[in-house]
């Protein structure tokens, strides 16, 4: 799996320290809340578990599944959600939890659906931001990283259900995926 990897952007220590980051300051700014974090798989389960491992309040964490990959590079630009979220976020605090927000179709997707089920308020964390994929006007509220644009894989991002469980994150050498 390591042979696949052309390049590490971000080490296993850079992404547990920022994320150590991330949980003082959503525990700073949620203090007494008792937020709801909203993770999106596959990708955000890594991040989210050391995030609110990082967390010094109580949250509630809850798990939604949209996707616009596939098992591609490309989005198809068609969002699809195959597990949806209730009256859990009625007048809750919620933080939605990504590993990447890239085009921003799927987390434009899921604000607006969040926002149909009238929350107290909205916000997203993303471990990883591309902004110059950006297809929709969107932005993250707390990021992890801003990166360039390439295939990322590892701490919960993968090509074709692979190479997630790497602990730093990469890009893909392009004959893996090509």
């Amino acid at each position: 799996m390591k042979h696949d990897i052309e390049k590490v952007y971000f080490t296993e220590e850079m992404i547990q320290n920022r994320v150590k980051e991330l949980g003082a300051q959503l525990s700073a700014d949620y203090k007494g809340k008792n937020p709801l974090l909203v993770g999106v798989l596959k990708g955000s389960f890594i991040f989210l578990a050391d995030l609110a491992r990082q967390m010094d309040i109580h949250c509630e964490i809850e798990f939604i599944t949209v996707s616009s990959y596939g098992a591609g590079t490309e989005t198809s630009g068609k969002v699809t959600m195959t597990k949806a979220l209730g009256s859990v976020v009625e007048n809750r605090h919620v933080i939605i939890v990504e590993d990447i927000l890239d085009t921003g179709l799927t987390l434009e997707f899921l604000r607006n659906y969040l926002l149909d089920l009238k929350p107290a308020s909205l916000k997203i964390c993303t471990m990883l931001d591309k902004p110059s994929r950006r297809r929709v006007p969107i932005k993250a509220d707390y990021v992890g990283y801003e990166c360039v644009d390439a295939f990322y894989v590892g701490y919960g991002l993968d090509y074709a259900g692979n190479y997630r469980n790497l602990p730093y994150i990469g890009s893909l050498k392009p004959e893996i995926y090509s």
